[in-house]
């Protein structure tokens, strides 16, 4: 496929979001990149990562994150990754990973590949099973080692939540014990699709972290479709949440994200785009 045409293209596509960010600006934010989680469309990934990217940035998106099978790219594989991603002037600003990646055996790779991609951030997408206050407290320890490292190399790690990192296990909230216990240079991803499904206010959590809420995850919930509800069909209170993220929260880009749906993950991801422009206009 001609790339000129597919950046033609995403421009067009990108208008929406652009007169956005010119309101934005006008009101005294600056304007935010809106990306694609890309096990949004973990399917199409597997069969064709190249041309997938290439659909992605079609649309709009002007930045991805990469999620697990990465971690197992050569060094070779990650340089193609990031060529596509040049030639397409599309960012990789993180990752998600496994715990292992932030050990002392797993952080060299992982290191490398996140430089190569040109990622900032690390994140830690889960911990696995976590019993109890103390349990996260390690969890804690074990991003803050790694940070170290991190640090030196140019990245920093990052937590991205689930549901039960806003469900009370002895101690209080988990999330409310990582935020206490993470280095304020480690970024709280915030997955606003599960905070809104276990009850939690969104837009308190990043005015409780400000500074500290440097990307989002777009997924939006509703009680009747759960996560098959695209962006702004759920109720998630997205203005309230981008007034709170862009004012406080310190976020540096958005990620859209789209767990399941009832219709192909690439129509789905695209509506969601659509919707996104429309909603910032």
């Amino acid at each position: 496929m001609n790339i000129e045409h597919i950046v033609s293209r995403r421009s067009f596509l990108g208008s929406l979001v652009a007169a956005a960010g010119g309101k934005l600006a006008a009101a005294g934010f600056k304007p935010i990149p809106l990306g694609l989680e890309l096990y949004s469309v973990r399917h199409a990934l597997m069969k064709d990562l190249p041309g997938t990217v290439r659909g992605v940035a079609k649309m709009g998106y002007s930045c991805v994150e990469f999620y697990g099978p990465y971690s197992q790219w050569t060094r070779g594989e990650a340089r193609q990754v990031r060529a596509e991603l040049d030639q397409l002037g599309v960012r990789c600003h993180s990752t998600h990973n496994g715990l292992g990646s932030f050990t002392p055996q797993g952080l060299p790779q992982a290191i490398e590949l996140n430089r190569i991609l040109g990622a900032r951030y690390m994140v830690l997408a889960s911990p696995g099973e976590v019993k109890d206050a103390e349990g996260w407290k390690r969890v804690a320890e074990t991003l803050n080692r790694a940070n170290v490292t991190l640090e030196r190399n140019g990245l920093n790690a990052g937590y991205h939540n689930h549901d039960a990192e806003w469900k009370p296990a002895g101690g209080g909230k988990p999330m409310e014990i990582l935020a206490g216990a993470l280095d304020r240079s480690i970024m709280l991803q915030l997955d606003v699709g599960t905070c809104v499904e276990a009850g939690s206010d969104p837009v308190a959590w990043i005015r409780q972290n400000p500074g500290r809420i440097r990307s989002l995850h777009l997924k939006d919930w509703s009680p009747e479709q759960g996560y098959k509800a695209l962006f702004g069909q759920g109720v998630a209170p997205w203005k309230q949440i981008f007034a709170a993220a862009e004012s406080v929260g310190g976020v540096e880009y958005y990620l859209m994200e789209q767990e399941t749906s009832d219709g192909p993950e690439m129509e789905a991801v695209r509506q969601d785009f659509a919707a996104y422009g429309k909603l910032r206009a």
